[in-house]
């Protein structure tokens, strides 16, 4: 049987239909952390139906948490939101932290679309069982964090709050430039404030006991959040010191943060609602699929998804997201204004270009186990990933890498064309879109 054949024989067609997914939570099982990626921020598909599948995995298998690759505080402002603990009147108004370039990623209609049925979910249930959170990963908030840090003792020890104020003046002749700051102290221009932060942290540590003899649980998770805050600013100091010595420190020391939130927001979740968490984890393939697996290993890098497997082995069911060609929401270059661009066909050599060989719009397919199809994919091929930049003319060197797609994913999710997310403030690159590759004899 010829690897095409296989593929058509193992692939489950995806329809719309309610039961699209009942093979797939009957392979993720008692699984407690479901990885679902997505192989670009900007595709309506992939957005659309990790939603579909994190609302089965919320109602039927009783996930409490959704935690995405953004930064805490804007995430953890929708967590307040869809647990009804915030004045924010709607989804967009509890989506208005992320400001932070690339917006669309998270202020789109889809996301919107989530947010609203998570927080009717939430409404919806009983008080005793556990509300369903959204939390965020990432630690780009360096500085916004350290304001969360300081509102939190502003209202619990106000003398703390001074200390702390007085930690974090290390950072003020950076006006918040998260970049400069590690640029100059990188070269020796500055001196690092690594001290200062590890300070805070403990000091905030040493008080915890102080600090939970209120609220009961309203006080753990507000100085949860607190503590999470005070620990990304470690990471964070630490990450934008290291991201001018080369790619590979500052993105292991990235998803070394995100595992670690990962692993932290866990155990809060146990003590909280004293039961094992189930956590579905929203991130880009190349955060998810096991690194092991992909060329990055050759470069020393790892990833969530590689240090989730070694943590939890079968307790953790990785999903990647991949397409063919259509549109996607992406800058031209970083810090710049999100277009409406087309997306090439997928390269020769590509398992992209393989599964559209295949003839079928929309499928999944199981990749876990001894499967034909698993035996069938086990050749190295190139595999396509669309951040927030794409860069079609450079698609080769920007885009693609090479990966063993059995061992990277436990599932797979295929669609041959796709859409651009659509993001809440449209702007006229964006409206217009890109023109058509032959431009202007095609018109």
């Amino acid at each position: 049987m010829t690897t095409l054949n296989t593929i058509t024989s193992c692939a489950q067609v995806l329809t719309g239909a309610r039961n699209d997914y009942d093979a797939l939570l009957e392979q993720i099982g008692d699984a407690r952390f479901v990885l679902l990626g997505e192989a670009s921020h900007g595709t309506h598909e992939f957005y659309r139906e990790r939603a579909l599948i994190t609302q089965r995995l919320i109602k039927e298998c009783h996930f409490t948490a959704v935690a995405v690759e953004a930064d805490w505080p804007d995430a953890y402002r929708v967590n307040r939101y869809v647990c009804n603990q915030s004045d924010d009147e709607n989804s967009e108004q509890a989506l208005i932290g992320f400001k932070r370039f690339p917006t669309w990623m998270w202020r789109n209609t889809d996301v919107v679309d989530f947010v609203d049925w998570l927080r009717d979910h939430n409404d919806g249930i009983s008080p005793q069982v556990p509300k369903t959170g959204f939390y965020g990963l990432d630690l780009y908030s360096m500085f916004t964090s350290m304001e969360e840090v300081l509102h939190y003792l502003d209202k619990v020890d106000p003398a703390a709050a001074a200390q702390a104020r007085a930690r974090y003046a290390c950072f003020d002749h950076f006006d918040r430039d998260s970049q400069s700051y590690g640029y100059a102290t990188s070269i020796g221009m500055s001196t690092s404030c690594e001290n200062a932060v590890v300070q805070q942290l403990s000091e905030l540590l040493k008080q915890s006991e102080k600090y939970l003899q209120h609220d009961g649980a309203a006080a753990s998770n507000a100085f949860f959040y607190a503590q999470q805050n005070a620990r990304l600013v470690i990471n964070a100091e630490q990450y934008y010191r290291t991201m001018f010595r080369g790619r590979i420190s500052s993105w292991n020391l990235r998803d070394s943060h995100m595992t670690e939130t990962l692993e932290a927001l866990g155990q809060h979740l146990l003590q909280v609602n004293q039961e094992q968490a189930k956590i579905v984890v929203w991130a880009h393939n190349s955060h998810l699929g096991d690194a092991r697996a992909t060329e990055a290993k050759q470069r020393g890098e790892w990833n969530v998804g590689q240090l989730v497997r070694q943590l939890h082995g079968g307790q953790a069911f990785s999903v990647g997201f991949m397409a063919n060609s259509g549109t996607v929401t992406a800058a031209s270059g970083w810090d710049e204004v999100a277009e409406r661009k087309r997306v090439r066909p997928a390269l020769a050599g590509s398992y992209e270009a393989l599964f559209h060989q295949a003839g079928m719009e929309r499928f999944m397919l199981p990749l876990r186990g001894k499967s034909a199809a698993t035996q069938a994919l086990m050749q190295p091929h190139l595999e396509r990933a669309i951040g927030v930049i794409y860069a079609p003319e450079t698609e080769r060197q920007s885009h693609y890498f090479y990966a063993t797609l059995p061992q990277q994913f436990d599932a797979l999710l295929y669609f041959d064309q796709t859409h651009a997310v659509k993001p809440l403030e449209l702007s006229s690159h964006w409206v217009n879109g890109e023109a058509p590759e032959t431009f202007p004899l095609g018109i």
